[in-house]
């Protein structure tokens, strides 16, 4: 009851006496009080109020519109791209590291907010203060881990003729254009959690799509920034060595000190990172084998970031409200969702409806405007809606077993939450668009 407290509006004087005298009419006799009730739109389809809906979906036509900036930024530096073989097939797994990292770290601000034990304290050894340390040495030790696997899945399963980068080049690349990447991210998502409690927003409605809007609009350009210190010699070789030092020196310096909630993030962040980060490199090689379909109508480039981010994301918002609700023990594992779980989950299909048509169409008329080649407004809105259900169907199934499953072996579910989305749909997220393409005869 006390959890409950938090999350229900209790009524007010008002409302108290109001049914007090409803109680009192006909002559003395009890009359049934039937309580008014908050306006549910869509019959109450997507959440108890009209606050949860507005939030989340402002959110991700946020982080859609975003996320063609970025499909526009790809495609304009394609030329430096061209000149670094290799660069491409790592530059997803670039842009998810910050949704993998400062999603769980603003879930666990939610998770700490709703249950009262987050204070805005910024010494080191404060909750807070841990939970910014953990992060940002997550990324960057993840970062060089996500490196070295780049150059090695890079030799093995690219064409023999391709002259990849090197691993230097892939190290400093990772990890300096990342480390400028996550400060970027961290502040957005520090003033994320501090907006949410001055203006009452609830963090696990938002965060998910807009960590995932900065990510891809920050990270890119700072890849691209970083790439002018490829490829020249020794300079490149002294800095990669430098940074993966400094990389090391932060992961051995947060395992062996006594910040145990930085500590913990980090050890139970890392294996879900790095897998995370080989699927990616994996969906590139898939998208890149696909590049055919996607040049005859050049518009689904533009479309393929929003796409795959705005699935990631709602997936995400998923994973957070499940996370919460298990924290606060408002939720309980069953072989079929029910209660809350059953209703959060139909929440992220409607939530999926207007968003996919949104992106479909934005990006349609943007692109053609921009004198991408299209198959039609409605062609393309239909593949993005039925690819993004696809992909919506199958990030409900990973949020919903994933928190559960991750629970049961004693972890946090903040932590591995939107890393597991992220890591599943990034290969059949691409495989939901590219069956959409060849159901629709679009490709």
């Amino acid at each position: 009851m006390v959890l409950r407290s938090l999350l229900v509006r209790p009524p007010t004087e008002d409302e108290d006496q109001e049914q007090v005298e409803a109680g009192r009419a006909g002559n003395g006799r009890r009359r049934r009080v039937v309580p008014r009730l908050a306006w549910r739109p869509l019959g109450g389809l997507l959440g108890p109020a009209i606050g949860d809906a507005s939030q989340s979906l402002g959110a991700l036509a946020l982080s859609a519109t975003t996320s063609l900036i970025t499909g526009f930024t790809l495609a304009f530096f394609s030329d430096t791209l061209r000149d670094h073989p290799g660069l491409l097939l790592f530059i997803p797994a670039a842009i998810g590291l910050r949704g993998n990292v400062f999603g769980p770290l603003g879930s666990r601000l939610s998770t700490a907010m709703r249950a009262g034990t987050l204070t805005w304290g910024w010494r080191h050894d404060s909750l807070l203060g841990q939970n910014v340390i953990g992060a940002m040495a997550s990324a960057t030790v993840a970062a060089l881990g996500l490196a070295i696997i780049a150059e090695l899945v890079a030799l093995l399963l690219t064409d023999d003729t391709l002259d990849v980068i090197g691993i230097s080049d892939f190290v400093v690349v990772s990890v300096l254009g990342g480390l400028l990447a996550s400060v970027v991210v961290l502040a957005i998502t520090l003033g994320l959690a501090v907006a949410s409690a001055r203006f009452g927003w609830d963090l696990d409605n938002v965060m998910a799509p807009l960590v995932s809007a900065s990510g891809d609009f920050v990270t890119l350009p700072a890849i691209v920034v970083v790439t002018g210190l490829i490829g020249r010699g020794w300079l490149t070789h002294s800095l990669a060595i430098a940074f993966a030092a400094v990389a090391l020196f932060v992961g051995g310096w947060t395992i062996r000190s006594s910040l145990a909630t930085a500590r913990r993030i980090l050890l139970e962040a890392m294996p879900i990172l790095l897998f995370a980060g080989t699927l990616s490199l994996l969906a590139g090689i898939v998208l890149e084998r696909s590049i055919d379909r996607f040049l005859t109508f050049s518009v689904l480039i533009v479309l393929l970031p929003g796409y795959l981010s705005t699935a990631g994301a709602l997936g995400g918002i998923l994973s957070n409200r499940l996370s919460t609700k298990v924290h606060l023990g408002l939720v309980e594992a069953s072989r079929i969702p029910r209660g809350d779980s059953r209703a959060d989950i139909r929440i992220t299909f409607v939530l999926a409806l207007p968003i996919f048509v949104f992106l479909a169409s934005l990006a349609g008329t943007v692109g053609v405007a921009a004198g991408r080649t299209s198959p039609g407004l409605l062609l393309l809105v239909a593949v993005a809606l039925t690819g993004g259900l696809l992909a919506t169907a199958f990030v409900a199934i990973v949020a919903y077993y994933g928190t559960f499953a991750v629970v049961r072996f004693g972890l946090d579910p903040d932590n591995h939450g939107i890393p597991l989305v992220s890591a599943s749909l990034d290969v059949i997220g691409a495989a939901t668009l590219i069956g959409a393409l060849v159901l629709w005869g679009v490709a």
